[in-house]
């Protein structure tokens, strides 16, 4: 019978993962607001397609394959209404340094392995386990990848070629190095051009998508002048056939490490970016392990049509809420509006200029940082702002993966400290009248949380009492208790007994009691009825103790 029930549930859970009717139950009230949106994001994607598909140089068409194929299947099999996905900048700062050592044909093969480990995570159901990571260590992270994407535009925007490095700052200083003037100067005017457009385009309507603009006017100009700067280069004009990567052990031996760094940052971005969509209007609430299982599946399909490894995008996510979406045809309309694209207007998106991708990211990279946020962390507590700031420049100077890592880390350690901070041991009077022979009886309170971090620190300000005949411990007022606190207690209450001293524990909660007696607390007080409910109680039986010995007057 338990067996059966536990196929049951694992049936029941397996369902809840896939697809159904009920993710469209709202479509025939709302199709007109998602299909407008879907429009809106799909202009909106476009050029961020083409511009991260260029970026870590898989090139354009990776991009728009990945915002297409990825877009369509996320949309079908995630866990959120509205959530937009493909290639985002990120995935891109991961990707660089994978083309760079591994090759281009490296991007699909990782996709579909990090693919399937996003999917096991799913299915593991490991999806709220991105709401432990603090806000610093998220906002850190964001920053750090803002300044990543923003470098990595330099060399198309100087028209020179990105450096060696791996490291964002360090390949940006080698390209600065080869820049040749005046050369340069055409393509900085384009960067500073799409920048102008970009951030005055919104301050004339909120309905104009501004990078589509900018990339229009530029490339015009660019052609009819005929200016000497570099192009995107010859598109597909048709989606490629998918194509089963090469699987083989040594291969994915060698590139399994950077896939589990991909599918960590895109299981993170894609459920940091399902939650902000929740936040942002009232679309319904998301399944997080369901969102791991469609990211993971999108990853595994950009990968066998030769696209990047995809991951909800925050920007596009919010781009279709704010147009009006509501359910998952929104998304899918958008991956239509790509897919026209690659059909009917490859010929034009070939002649646009890599300084006016460069521009369009460069631009993004900075509205990405929003300066509220982080005056909000920067004026909050030392220890948040220590985490941001140590968390951005990790990201920046060694690995996005080892950014959050660290980040968690940091804000952990300021954590335990705040709470070793709060717990406390503080000597009390005994309440009532005094009774001769109250002076051989010290009643102790703890307070808060009593763990590793803060156990030993009670058990030095216990243990040093002396000229006392009872300990009364008062335990109602422990918040927290590990396994080295309730040792730290059975050892205070072993070394005062030695001592002659007896012990009573007033006020232990039920849910801290069988911890402690496990431990071994219970077991050494000299006696099972030195255990209290009551403070009156306690203080009743500790001067009965007191009565009945035979002890020196107090000094």
């Amino acid at each position: 019978m338990r067996a059966r029930r536990a196929v049951m549930t694992s049936a029941r859970y397996i369902r809840s993962l896939l697809p159904g009717v009920r993710d469209y139950s709202q479509v025939p009230r709302t199709w007109r607001g998602d299909l407008l949106a879907g429009i809106t994001v799909g202009i909106v994607a476009l050029p961020l397609a083409l511009a991260f598909g260029v970026s870590p140089g898989a090139g354009a068409e990776a991009g728009l394959i990945t915002a297409i194929v990825a877009g369509i299947v996320a949309a079908v099999f995630g866990g959120s209404n509205v959530q937009v996905s493909g290639p985002t900048g990120a995935m891109v700062v991961v990707l660089g340094p994978i083309v760079a050592t591994q090759g281009v044909a490296a991007v699909a093969i990782v996709a579909g392995l990090a693919g399937i480990i996003v999917v096991i995570a799913g299915m593991l159901r490991l999806g709220r386990t991105v709401s432990f990571i603090p806000w610093p260590v998220i906002e850190g992270f964001t920053l750090g990848i803002a300044v990543i994407i923003f470098l990595q535009q330099v060399p198309s925007a100087f028209g020179v070629l990105a450096g060696k490095s791996s490291n964002a700052v360090v390949a940006t200083a080698q390209s600065l190095g080869t820049t040749a003037w005046p050369d340069a100067v055409l393509p900085v005017v384009i960067v500073l051009v799409v920048a102008a457009i970009m951030f005055f385009t919104p301050r004339l309507s909120a309905a104009l998508p501004g990078s589509i603009i900018a990339i229009v006017l530029v490339t015009v100009v660019v052609e009819l002048l005929q200016l000497p700067v570099a192009r995107i280069g010859e598109l597909p004009s048709s989606l490629p056939l998918p194509v089963l990567p090469d699987l083989s052990l040594e291969t994915v031996s060698v590139l399994i490490a950077p896939a589990l760094t991909v599918a960590a940052l895109a299981a993170i971005e894609s459920l940091l970016s399902a939650r902000v969509a929740v936040s942002l209007a009232d679309t319904g609430p998301y399944d997080a392990d369901r969102e791991l299982v469609g990211q993971g599946l999108a990853s595994i399909a950009s990968g066998i049509f030769g696209g990047m490894p995809a991951t909800g995008a925050i920007a596009r996510t919010a781009v279709n809420v704010r147009s009006g979406g509501k359910t998952r045809l929104a998304a899918v309309v958008h991956s239509v509006v790509l897919i026209g694209v690659v059909y009917l207007a490859t010929g034009p998106v070939s002649r646009i200029p890599l300084a006016a991708l460069a521009g369009v990211l460069m631009f993004t990279a900075f509205k990405m940082v929003s300066v509220a946020t982080v005056r909000s962390i920067v004026g909050s507590t030392r220890s948040d702002t220590l985490t941001f700031f140590i968390t951005a420049i990790v990201t920046v100077s060694v690995d996005l993966i080892v950014a959050v890592e660290i980040g968690i880390v940091v804000a952990a350690f300021f954590a335990l400290r705040t709470m070793a901070k709060s717990s406390g041991v503080h000597r009390e009077q005994i309440p009532g009248a005094a009774v001769e022979g109250d002076g051989r009886i010290a009643v102790f309170r703890l307070d808060g949380a009593l763990f590793f971090g803060a156990a030993e620190r009670v058990a030095d300000r216990v243990s040093e009492i002396t000229n006392v005949h009872v300990v009364i411990l008062r335990m109602s007022q422990v918040q927290v208790l590990d396994a080295t606190g309730a040792r730290v207690v059975t050892e205070i209450v072993r070394g005062l007994e030695r001592r002659g001293i007896t012990v009573l524990i007033k006020g232990v909660q039920d849910r801290h009691l069988g911890l402690l007696t496990h431990v071994g607390v219970l077991n050494s007080l000299r006696h099972q009825k030195h255990l209290f409910d009551d403070l009156d109680a306690a203080v009743l039986h500790a001067r009965s103790h007191v009565a009945r010995a035979e002890l020196p007057p107090v000094a």
